[in-house]
């Protein structure tokens, strides 16, 4: 049966302002990373409390996966974009007259439950308006896009925080998210492909359940859990005291290296968007092979006798960065195996992952860490190169976890396969 509304030039307006909400998502999401100082000032508070931002922003996103992907198969994308939006300019506008941390914690539950609707709702899209080819390519194209957001808050926000100061430049966040709210009414569509708001006797358990039984589900949890943990761990508390305070980088050159990180996803998001479409039957070689790239400069960096010279941190950073564009795979294999009436609970499922591997290595690399400073009689520096030596190597652990698991359910999914 035809479909002529598939990768039609309606198909890309509604993709384009969809990305648009995606980006403004990843900016409001990073917006709090660049304002540790003057929210030290603001809030008065410890950088302990402060880190608790960090945390809470994570563990909001990453729980509300799954409320989040059973909204997605009921309601479908459009709905969820337009409430995410809407959420995340309510709580940057409440952010900016928050005087205390409270308040600035209740802001950010508002932006992270808010964040957590978009991403999965524009990959709802996209079978919705393209055919099946394109769908891989358009994955990791919208992973790369949404680093845009973070370029937005390294720079343009950053600038104005600092010029303008805090009240000004979170309401102007505030301004962008409601805009994008805006224009996902006027733009944004589910498609002739959506078959409206469920109300059929699958329950929200059966949904679920029906999900974790096909096995990409599983594969794509533990790829996206694989080969995200470690970027997530290093971007969002342990990458810039590791450069700064471990191996002795200028502050200002560590900050200016977290570029790497967005230049990694625009070269290589692509490229492994077009390996997967044509190669689907290879999705899990190249993530395991990334994977075995990121450990392997790890383990140079942290066995290297003292400080590692800068280009051997470079090519970490750019190992750890195609972690970001290899964890989209997942998201391939939730999509491969799962039908539409399910897929928004598989993607939110699958996007776990990588968020859950992060919160238990920050926690226990933190834990580690403080570990390591009592048994020194909390004499010596917290952050020193020996002490990140030994807590950073956990991320092996938790690799070999991962790894384990890809395999197991590798094997599951090809055998489910050949069965069809």
């Amino acid at each position: 049966m035809s479909q002529p509304h598939l990768n039609s030039t309606k198909a890309w307006l509604v993709y384009g302002f969809a990305i648009v909400a995606y980006i403004s998502a990843i900016s409001q999401r990073t917006s709090f990373g660049v304002a540790g100082i003057e929210a030290t000032e603001r809030f008065h508070a410890s950088a302990q409390i402060l880190a608790t931002f960090s945390v809470v922003q994570l563990v909001v996103y990453a729980g509300a996966q799954v409320p989040v992907g059973l909204l997605l198969d009921k309601f479908g994308p459009r709905i969820l974009i337009t409430c995410g939006a809407l959420l995340m300019a309510a709580g940057q506008a409440f952010l900016a007259i928050s005087v205390n941390v409270p308040m600035g914690l209740i802001g950010r539950v508002m932006v992270g439950m808010g964040d957590a609707m978009v991403f999965v709702s524009v990959l709802k899209l996209l079978p919705l308006w393209f055919s099946g080819s394109k769908i891989p390519v358009l994955t990791q194209l919208t992973g790369t896009f949404g680093q845009l957001g973070q370029l937005i808050s390294i720079f343009p926000f950053h600038m104005m925080l600092l010029n303008a100061g805090w009240s000004t430049s979170f309401s102007v966040m505030s301004g962008f998210a409601f805009a994008t709210f805006i224009t996902t009414i006027a733009f944004v569509r589910n498609g002739n492909g959506w078959a409206g708001p469920s109300h059929g006797t699958h329950s929200s358990r059966s949904r679920i359940a029906q999900a974790l039984k096909q096995p990409g589900t599983r594969l794509g949890f533990w790829t996206h859990f694989t080969t995200a943990f470690m970027i997530n761990t290093f971007m969002m508390t342990w990458g810039y005291p590791f450069l700064v305070e471990g191996q002795g980088l200028d502050s200002a050159l560590a900050s200016g290296m977290m570029s790497i990180f967005v230049v990694v996803a625009v070269v290589l998001g692509p490229v492994l968007g077009a390996l997967t479409a044509r190669r689907a039957e290879h999705r899990s070689n190249y993530a395991l092979g990334i994977i075995g790239l990121m450990l392997a400069m790890w383990a140079v960096v942290l066995c290297w006798p003292g400080q590692a010279p800068l280009w051997v941190l470079i090519v970490l950073m750019i190992s750890v960065a195609a972690g970001g564009p290899a964890s989209v795979i997942g998201f391939d294999f939730a999509r491969t195996f799962n039908p539409p009436r399910v897929l928004g609970t598989a993607t939110g499922l699958v996007n776990t992952g990588g968020f859950i591997g992060a919160f238990i290595t920050i926690y226990v690399i933190g834990f580690i860490l403080d570990m390591l400073n009592k048994a020194n009689g909390s004499s010596g520096v917290l952050y020193n190169l020996g002490s990140f030596r030994i807590a950073l190597s956990f991320q092996f652990v938790m690799a070999a976890l991962g790894i384990t698991f890809m395999l197991i359910e590798r094997r599951k999914a090809r055998r489910y396969l050949a069965e069809q």
